[in-house]
């Protein structure tokens, strides 16, 4: 057996989301605790992922990728393979996923391995099922059951599918501290009620729901002062989202904030925290108010469920019922004596499951039984 495992991560995404926090988390998890693994990240040059790497001491090389196929990228990944000897890659998108297949065609790359961080189904083309059988593809690891259940609905060989969990880096979260106080910013009174949701600005986020849970919220709302906030990087969907601000006179009660670096800093400022997604994966987020012991009202899609139990550690409605999500927020603020409990079911679900180092030594152990082959 080698002494040292030498793993390839490819991202070809360009901006900053869960999906690329989780490779930043697990590289840093192995160089921390797992001498034995020696990563390197080949992300997207100038993009968001590489700004947010450039502060760290992981190792990564960028190339440019200028359109879908982007043969440089592809070269790039045969050139790195080759130069350093990588035992496996492992890839972190469906974009990635292209881009290394497309990669094998010049180099004779090593055994792959995928990670599914959506509940998307894969489309059932020839062209997306080419890749996702291709014969070097020896694992997909789902971030959710319910990810690997819609999954298994469109692949063969069902065996390569493992449900490996994101995770938290529990020692990051006690040394946090945000840049910025959401109130002051905001200029926002202590007596007023903050509910945020932190997302980018992609159709699965389903921001316009936030924003008719807000509007109900504030009809119902009697005495009580709220403000909703939403922090996500912004895209051809936020115009449409302004424009509904501003057609139900909802500015001055909602707040678009854009992008903000490390936006889960801000996480214990909340009173709560609202996602009204109609698809996830599982959200890091989720797992950052869980530990920040924020209460969690969501939507029961994708792998949701899973983590958040409605009445135990959390509220849950369905995708797109903005009147139940608000019904959520208000019935919380009239029982103010179920948020302990609540909140402390899940620091401990959190702290007890859901860690990077968990994470880190399952995907390991996968590294290992498709190196040595173990199936």
């Amino acid at each position: 057996m080698k002494a040292t495992l030498k793993i390839l991560h490819v991202s070809a995404v360009k901006n900053w989301g869960g999906g690329e926090n989780q490779i930043e988390l697990l590289c840093e998890e192995f160089k921390n605790n797992h001498p034995e693994v020696e990563n390197l990240i080949l992300c997207v040059g100038k993009g968001l992922f590489h700004k947010k790497l450039k502060n760290t001491s992981l190792n990564f090389k960028t190339a440019s990728l200028s359109f879908n196929f982007d043969l440089r990228y592809s070269l790039k990944i045969g050139r790195i393979c080759k130069k350093e000897q990588i035992d496996l890659i492992h890839i972190h998108d469906p974009k990635a996923l292209s881009l290394v297949v497309l990669a094998d065609k010049f180099y004779n790359l090593p055994a792959m391995v995928f990670s599914k961080k959506t509940s998307f189904p894969i489309k059932n083309r020839k062209q997306t099922l080419f890749k996702y059988h291709y014969p070097k593809l020896k694992r997909i690891f789902c971030v959710s059951e319910r990810t690997k259940t819609i999954t298994a609905e469109t692949l063969k060989n069902q065996s390569r599918l493992k449900t490996i969990y994101h995770g938290l880096n529990l020692e990051k979260q006690k040394n946090i501290a945000a840049k910025i106080d959401l109130r002051e910013k905001l200029g926002l009174a202590k007596d007023v009620i903050l509910v945020a949701n932190i997302g980018n600005h992609i159709p699965a986020k389903n921001l316009a729901t936030f924003i008719k849970t807000a509007e109900k919220t504030l009809q119902q709302r009697e005495k009580l002062k709220f403000h909703f906030v939403q922090i996500g990087q912004f895209s051809s969907e936020t115009p449409g989202l302004l424009k509904q601000l501003k057609t139900n006179n909802l500015d001055t009660d909602i707040s678009f904030l854009g992008f903000i670096e490390n936006a889960s800093t801000v996480i214990p400022q909340l009173d709560y925290l609202l996602l009204t997604s109609n698809s996830e994966g599982v959200p890091n987020v989720i797992y950052e108010a869980f530990y920040h012991k924020v209460p969690v009202i969501a939507t029961n899609v994708g792998g949701i469920p899973e983590i958040v139990t409605h009445m135990e550690n959390g509220l849950l409605a369905d995708a797109f019922d903005a009147e139940k999500l608000a019904e959520h927020i208000l019935f919380l603020e009239k029982n103010q004596e179920l948020i302990p409990r609540f909140t402390e079911n899940a620091h401990k679900k959190v702290v007890e499951n859901f860690t990077t180092k968990k994470m880190a030594k399952q995907t390991l152990q996968e590294y290992k039984n498709v190196l040595y082959g173990r199936y």
